[in-house]
């Protein structure tokens, strides 16, 4: 069902579309007006949210793309040109978690892919959007971060670097880009019930213990990727036009205390 055509007449580009924070973002800015052009690594996710999409009365097409190849970001960015003439809005959403092992068991070839993927993925995108947005003088992009790239404890050590990478890059983007009136964001999730958290969710299930997932924040609970999608569409719309540079927490408070074990009640 549309809601308040906040993205109509505006075609946005969403990485990592097949689950979670993507696909709630791509059916949000559907019911929202947005023409669509979505990316995922999985096929058959990727035309899941496809048909989902679709069924909301969206104009969209899906490709599978591999964000940490550049020249298939580079095709992409292309595709959507070809097909509807402009971009106003890159969502670089897609990433991955890596390991959680201690830092002397881990390797180098997985961090480099962390980081290929979570930070080169959004470089990707917007070096070769940019000029496109540039020359229109209009552009919004949303990174998707981590609460890990804020503070320790919330992911594996190559996942939080990468994160705190892009939100780095989120800011030293905006400032290339801000003379030309692109703005360039980012959104921090907290712990959010998602394709790549699935197995935590599914731990604490087994465990007895889903009561306890995201009890350390202020609002005693974990979130939902349609939370984290509503802040994104903020940051993507004429809403927040003098909005850039900024890196949003969506945790539940997580980063607004200490939050030490121990420490609440």
């Amino acid at each position: 069902m549309r809601t308040k055509g906040r993205l109509d007449g505006k075609v946005a580009i969403i990485t990592g579309a097949g689950s979670g924070i993507g696909r709630a973002t791509a059916v949000l800015f559907a019911r929202e007006g947005a023409k669509l052009v979505m990316a995922d690594i999985r096929d058959e996710a990727l035309e899941e949210t496809l048909r989902l999409v679709k069924a909301e009365g969206c104009d969209a097409i899906g490709e599978k793309t591999d964000v940490s190849v550049e020249e298939q970001v580079k095709a992409l960015i292309g595709l959507a040109l070809e097909t509807y003439s402009r971009v106003d809005i890159l969502c670089n959403n897609a990433g991955i978690s890596g390991s959680l092992a201690g830092i002397e068991d881990q390797d180098a070839g997985e961090w480099k892919q962390v980081f290929q993927v979570n930070v080169m993925g959004a470089v990707f995108g917007i070096k070769h959007v940019a000029r496109h947005m540039q020359e229109r003088r209009c552009g919004a992009i949303v990174n998707t971060s981590s609460v890990a790239g804020i503070r320790s404890g919330a992911g594996g050590n190559a996942y939080s670097a990468s994160k705190a990478a892009l939100i780095n890059f989120t800011r030293t983007a905006a400032c290339d880009l801000g003379g030309y009136n692109v703005r360039v964001n980012a959104v921090c999730p907290g712990l959010i019930e998602t394709h790549m958290t699935k197995p935590i969710f599914d731990y604490a299930r087994e465990k007895g213990k889903e009561g306890k997932l995201g009890s350390r924040c202020e609002l005693r609970r974990y979130g939902t990727p349609e939370e984290v999608a509503a802040a994104i569409l903020f940051l993507a719309s004429d809403e927040a036009s003098y909005i850039t540079g900024q890196a949003l927490p969506v945790d539940g408070g997580n980063t607004a205390s200490l939050n030490l074990p121990g420490m609440k009640v």
